[in-house]
């Protein structure tokens, strides 16, 4: 799947790339924001948070197995290239930090921010150990505000992160990786569509709310139709 545009954004439960033509960002001050048949967020960020730090430690044996095939699809579709500043919004345990730090090369740049600083930690662990901590900058923080400079980065990966945002959130999120990404940059998206066949993330999902109900606000979204709200052009690939 190519891509092309100031802005490309992928999900692969949707199967389809997207495409951003320039054009100044929505405003997000007060902004309600709706997605029909889905459902809002009820944990505070401080109990998501909380959450996360706990289950960090085991959080790849709930979800790796599951996770892991569309996520490396995900970085696949980024493309991304020796020198390169990327992104990467809610990176967890930091599997996706190693790759990306490998693509970008020496020269490159990888940032990451996450709610969780156990993730933070397990994460810088992970790096130090394949010697690509001097090449990875991670912060903890809230994608809602992201402390990166406008027109500053090539790509942004976000993988089951933006499910995870109360529904008026969503909107801001993206606008949010619009500001922070160049022109001619790219982001992709991997997340759980509401509109997408049944399959094993589904199932995984549906059995992570009954064994673990503080996990039901991760729940499917339309993910196409934020993107499209967001500014983004979606084009087939």
């Amino acid at each position: 799947m190519r891509t092309t545009g100031k802005t490309n954004s992928v999900s692969p439960s949707d199967s389809d790339a997207v495409t951003h033509e320039p054009r100044p960002p929505r405003p997000t001050e007060g902004l309600t924001y709706h997605q029909p048949g889905v459902l809002r967020v009820l944990q505070t960020k401080e109990q998501t948070q909380a959450y996360y730090d706990r289950i960090a430690l085991v959080y790849d044996l709930l979800a790796e197995h599951a996770e892991a095939p569309v996520r490396r699809a995900g970085i696949e579709m980024l493309k991304v290239r020796k020198g390169e500043k990327i992104l990467e919004i809610g990176f967890g345990t930091g599997h996706s930090l190693v790759t990306l730090g490998e693509s970008v090369g020496p020269t490159g740049r990888v940032f990451g921010i996450d709610l969780s600083e156990e993730m933070r930690g397990l994460s810088i662990a992970r790096l130090k150990k394949q010697g690509l901590d001097n090449r990875v900058e991670l912060s903890c923080g809230d994608a809602l505000r992201l402390p990166y400079s406008s027109d500053r980065m090539h790509g942004i990966f976000m993988s089951f992160m933006l499910e995870l945002f109360d529904t008026p959130e969503i909107l801001v999120v993206l606008s949010e990786c619009r500001r922070v990404l160049m022109i001619g940059g790219r982001i992709v998206v991997v997340g759980m569509s509401r509109l997408a066949p049944h399959g094993l993330m589904t199932e995984d999902f549906g059995w992570t709310r009954h064994h673990f109900p503080s996990c039901l606000d991760c729940r499917p979204i339309l993910v196409r139709h934020a993107l499209g709200d967001a500014g983004f052009y979606v084009a087939e690939s």
